[in-house]
């Protein structure tokens, strides 16, 4: 792949959708690639972390949490960029989230790729056998109608249904390579 100008990239979905491993791949695509695992910022917090634990109810410190949680992948991206790499995030971005990165990001080189497989299927064929914390299909569901809802018209959509990781990562660098880095 040519070496494109640096940029932000921020890789989104519902949970279990692959973000990690796509995200990880296409980082390693990059001459100067940065993986910036959201999981792992959440999960340097040892003492006191809350995790959403019901679709549709975030507040408090959970809600805090994944505020403070975006502002530090960004903060890392910012870095990273500034010495010439391409980092690569993977989080939930919905609705406010998408405000929040983007306020994050303002007057930065960003693109938002947002695997969309489908939820009941996919999402619970990937939860087969992994050791992160999961919370089913009502979870996947509720995800993936509030990503449809509030980020539609929002970035590169991949539907990854019936790709592999690398299929999907083949999949977002030639439509990135289609779009303008201005």
């Amino acid at each position: 792949m040519s070496e494109p100008r640096p940029r932000v990239i921020v890789v989104t979905g519902i949970q279990a959708a692959g973000k990690s491993t796509v995200a990880r791949l296409l980082a390693e695509r990059f001459k100067r690639g940065v993986h910036i695992e959201a999981d792992v910022l959440q999960q340097m917090i040892v003492s006191g972390g809350e995790w959403i634990t019901e679709p549709g109810v975030i507040g408090g410190a959970a809600a805090r949490q994944l505020r403070l949680r975006l502002h530090n992948a960004c903060l890392l991206a910012v870095s990273f960029l500034d010495a010439g790499f391409t980092p690569v995030i993977d989080d939930i971005i919905i609705g406010e989230r998408f405000d929040q990165l983007k306020s994050e990001l303002a007057g930065l080189p960003f693109e938002l790729i947002v695997l969309a497989p489908s939820p009941v299927i996919v999402a619970a064929k990937r939860d087969e056998g992994r050791g992160k914390r999961v919370l089913g299909e009502k979870w996947a569901r509720y995800l993936d109608d509030a990503l449809r809802e509030t980020m539609a018209g929002e970035g590169i959509w991949v539907d990854s249904s019936d790709q592999t990781p690398e299929e999907t990562v083949r999949e977002i660098i030639r439509r990135l390579d289609l779009r303008p880095t201005a």
